[in-house]
């Protein structure tokens, strides 16, 4: 796309639409929008003559607010803080209205795309054969980064539709309504509330993209509907209501509630097509079916009588419906049953499927107090003396549990609990349902039979199998490491390969990019989970199992995110690729899945770049010894520097008492806690990936995501070996993608708005430090990449990611002069607290990406 269409479609319009705030009829709305664009100017003017913040915001007050005292200039602030945050929507809607018109959707990466390449290339039938067996899962996860509450997500779409249509009246109604509700949650959500906000994209968006991908594939590979045998080709994880990991408010009664909430909204978008398909099918031997289907899935949604209890009777009618359609009608109308039909096998009773995870010490300890409520205490002590392996027979030799009124810890009788919950959900929803036991922080073979032996002792079933798939999840450089001897003991053991059988030798492993990259540092968290697959996808080959790669991505490319599609079309020969697996999270949500057109194209982005590394191997999807040498030591280098900037003596004061960490806490967006255990102190390693990743992002400092960088590149330099570097970039997909979504993370920092930090005595030497990172990052990458500028390859981003850093950088002022005025005067001030708390929202909903 060229810079002048982005301009034309996007820029431009922000620049008219942006005017009709200064008409809306609120107090003060014109003073503040009339004041704002001169703040503005103000602020990029007096960073680049090196002024710092405070002396932006005072020399600013100083001259058009003269008359005023100190609480109404502060109030104005607050005030162009909320005008700023409404620009931001008005932004995203306009930008997520010229999807089509910005974005290639029938280009690279699409169905269409592949489907004329594969045609072209005679592999039709072997596409037809991977997508048999293929599967994409996105799993939406109740982070908390997800800035907008449900109601304004509804204005959202519904000013994108206005902005399509050119509704200058809907438009300036629907900005009057912005204007009166308000962003921020006045108490933290429920995990159920979570559940119902990421409900809405379901229902609202997922209900309707998937089939239509899947329809429009088959169509265009001319295979009929009702012959197609994998509709879990497309489907959607979903964590809020069963993420236990670190969140004391999500209950086993909370886990059934939200199955309940799942399954009520999937029959109701079935009871809503239903009605449409009925108004169509009005033949005899077909309407009589279709009224019992109708009144069925209303019943099954208010009445306690004549329902549906799972999708097989409501797919026995709909069969029946159809037969009748073929043999009496000749199938008028055929093509629109089937197209419901497949909603039905793809969405199920479930709509979606849940997972339960907990950290596996909260295993240990629950074991602890089994073993001394069963045995005693002697028991206890005798079991902590055994080796690992004799921990295991232990265990797996165990055969009743306690009943959960026997525990004395609440905590613990929640955990168990949760397996009863597991069945509930099983019972009501289907197996799809809640299928999934995720273990995190995973260091042994013992945190998963620790699991799997509690989930045996509470769910097996008639025939004594277990209905539950355990997946370990693999975080730290350490873990990653380990993880594929863990994997060789489990499948070498007995009693869980029996159980791999019965679950037809499918294992699932989860890998943590979040906190990877916060254990390791950028390079080599991401080098390490390229490495760990590689040598999982062999040991689980060896052993005959069929291994799916789940990974816990967050929005920014410091947690996994930026250009996803690269990456899974980098991974070669050497990785399994069965599935797609990986998490979505905040505003990646709504600004990547958020509406149909977006979502279509992501998802069929994500499918294709699966499918394309199966079909068309390449060179540039597979790397030579040299490079990976060149890529290890890169990863080394960047891991030492990144060490040693974690030890810094300031590493931590900086993060607690500079950035607005302990804010993330009262911001009201999610339900999980800011950090796990209940320490009062700081401890690096309880503080969660995304308020650690959030913090470097309002400072617009983005460490997570390039540090080391340049430290690496530079390295290579001096040893004469950048050329390698330079063809390296050129030749592989995987290291390009790297280097790529680092460029991301220094085109939206802003060191500016912090230099004043280098004349703090305290902060000085990290922030010099910080600066010279990101100053080395930049010109490497560019030395590298042959570039003149970051993503000079991806112009629609850059241009993107500028609009979208001017219109917050008075926001992102406001938040430093109140963080430097605390500082300077060494004192907690109420309103200065308040002020960085209420520029969080803006600046993070602005990125889009940043936590």
């Amino acid at each position: 796309m060229s810079k002048n269409n982005y301009q034309t479609e996007v820029a431009k319009r922000f620049t008219i639409y942006n005017s009709l705030f200064l008409d809306l009829p609120f107090s003060d709305i014109h003073r503040t929008g009339t004041l704002l664009p001169i703040l503005s100017s103000k602020c990029q003017e007096g960073f680049e003559k090196d002024k710092n913040p405070k002396e932006i915001i005072e020399g600013f007050f100083s001259e058009l607010m003269s008359n005023n005292n100190k609480e109404e200039r502060h109030n104005l602030l607050f005030k162009m803080v909320q005008y700023v945050e409404r620009q931001v929507v008005l932004f995203d809607s306009i930008e997520d209205a010229a999807f089509e018109k910005i974005h290639d959707v029938k280009g690279k990466g699409s169905i269409n795309a592949l489907i004329a390449r594969v045609e072209n290339d005679r592999k039709k039938e072997a596409l037809i054969e991977k997508l048999k067996t293929f599967s994409v899962r996105l799993t939406l996860t109740a982070h908390p980064t997800q800035f907008y509450p449900g109601n304004v997500l509804g204005i959202i779409t519904d000013l994108e539709t206005a902005i399509r249509d050119n509704n200058l009246g809907n438009i300036n109604l629907l900005l009057q309504q912005l204007g009166k509700t308000a962003f921020i949650n006045k108490e933290k959500p429920t995990p159920l509330d979570e559940a119902v906000s990421l409900i809405w994209f379901l229902t609202n968006v997922f209900y309707q993209s998937i089939p239509d991908i899947l329809t429009k594939t088959l169509n265009a590979l001319e295979i009929p509907l009702n012959d197609w045998d994998n509709p879990g080709l497309l489907k959607v994880g979903f964590w809020p209501g069963g993420d236990r990991d670190g969140n004391p408010f999500v209950t086993h009664d909370i886990t059934v509630k939200v199955a309940e909430k799942l399954q009520k909204w999937i029959i109701r978008c079935y009871y809503r097509d239903v009605r449409k398909l009925r108004r169509r099918l009005t033949f005899k031997n077909v309407e009589p079916v279709m009224i019992k289907v109708e009144n069925g899935l209303f019943n099954s949604l208010f009445e306690d009588q004549n329902y549906y209890k799972s999708k097989e009777d409501l797919l026995f009618d709909l069969l029946e419906a159809r037969k009748g359609l073929v043999d009496f009608h000749d199938g008028l109308f055929l093509d629109q049953l089937d197209e419901f039909i497949l909603k039905v096998k793809i969405f199920g009773f479930h709509f979606a499927n849940m997972d339960v995870r907990q950290d596996s010490r909260k295993h240990d300890g629950l074991w602890d107090e089994i073993i001394e409520t069963k045995l005693g205490k002697n028991e206890l002590k005798s079991y902590h003396k055994l080796s690992d392996e004799d921990k295991t027979d232990y265990l797996l030799n165990f055969e009743k549990l306690p009943a959960v009124s026997d525990l004395k810890d609440e905590f613990h009788q929640e955990m168990l609990k949760s397996f009863d919950a597991v069945r509930e959900v099983q019972k009501n929803n289907g197996e799809d349902g809640l299928h999934r036991y995720i273990i995190s922080n995973c260091q042994s073979a013992l945190h998963v039979l620790e699991v799997y032996q509690l989930a045996k002792l509470n769910l097996l079933d008639q025939d004594n199998i277990l209905p539950l798939d355990i997946v370990p999840l693999f975080e730290t450089i350490d873990d990653l490491a380990k993880a594929p001897e863990i994997m060789e003991n489990l499948y070498q053991n007995e009693a869980y390969s029996a159980h791999l059988k019965n679950r037809k030798f499918k294992q699932t492993i989860m890998l943590g990019f979040s906190d990877g990259t916060k254990d390791g540092g950028y390079i080599r968290a991401n080098w390490s989970i390229l490495r760990a697959k590689e040598e999982l996808t062999k040991i689980s080959r060896k052993y005959d199992v069929s291994v799916v790669f789940f990974d816990g991505r967050g929005g920014p490319p410091a947690r996994g995110g930026g250009n996803m599609h690269n990456f899974y079309a980098s991974l070669g020969q050497d990785v399994e690729n069965e599935e797609i697996q990986v998490t979505i999270q905040g505003q990646t949500i709504s600004a990547n899945y958020g509406k149909p057109v977006s979502c279509s194209y992501n998802l069929e982005q994500l499918l294709c770049a699966g499918i394309e590394n199966e079909l068309y191997p390449s060179s540039e999807k597979s790397l030579n010894k040299a490079e990976r040498a060149l890529i290890d030591e890169m990863a080394e280098v960047s891991y030492q520097f990144y060490k040693d900037f974690k030890s810094h003596p300031q590493f931590l004061p900086y993060l607690e008492h500079v950035t607005p960490l302990k804010y993330f806490g009262q911001v009201n967006i999610g339900s999980r806690p800011l950090k796990r255990g209940k320490d009062s102190g700081l401890k690096f390693e309880d503080l969660r990936a995304i308020p650690f990743v959030g913090s470097w992002a309002q400072m617009k400092q983005n460490i997570p995501g390039f540090f080391g960088v340049g430290a690496a590149l530079e390295a290579l330099q001096k040893e004469g070996k950048f050329e390698d570097a330079k063809n390296l970039y050129q030749d592989s997909l995987f290291f390009r993608s790297l280097l790529g979504n680092s460029m991301q993370s220094l085109a939206k920092s802003f060191y500016k708005s912090t230099a004043y930090l280098k004349e703090n005595p305290q902060y000085a030497d990290l922030w010099n430090l910080m600066f010279k990172e990101y100053q080395r990052s930049i010109k490497m990458l560019l030395e590298v990449s042959g570039m003149d500028t970051l993503l000079q390859d991806n112009p629609t981003s850059k241009e993107s990611i500028a609009i979208r850093e001017k219109i917050v950088l008075p926001v992102i002022t406001i938040q430093q002069y109140a963080i430097q005025s605390m500082l300077e005067s060494g004192k907690e001030d109420p309103v200065m607290q308040m002020l960085i708390l209420r520029t969080m929202f803006g600046i993070i909903n602005a990125a889009r990406n940043a936590a």
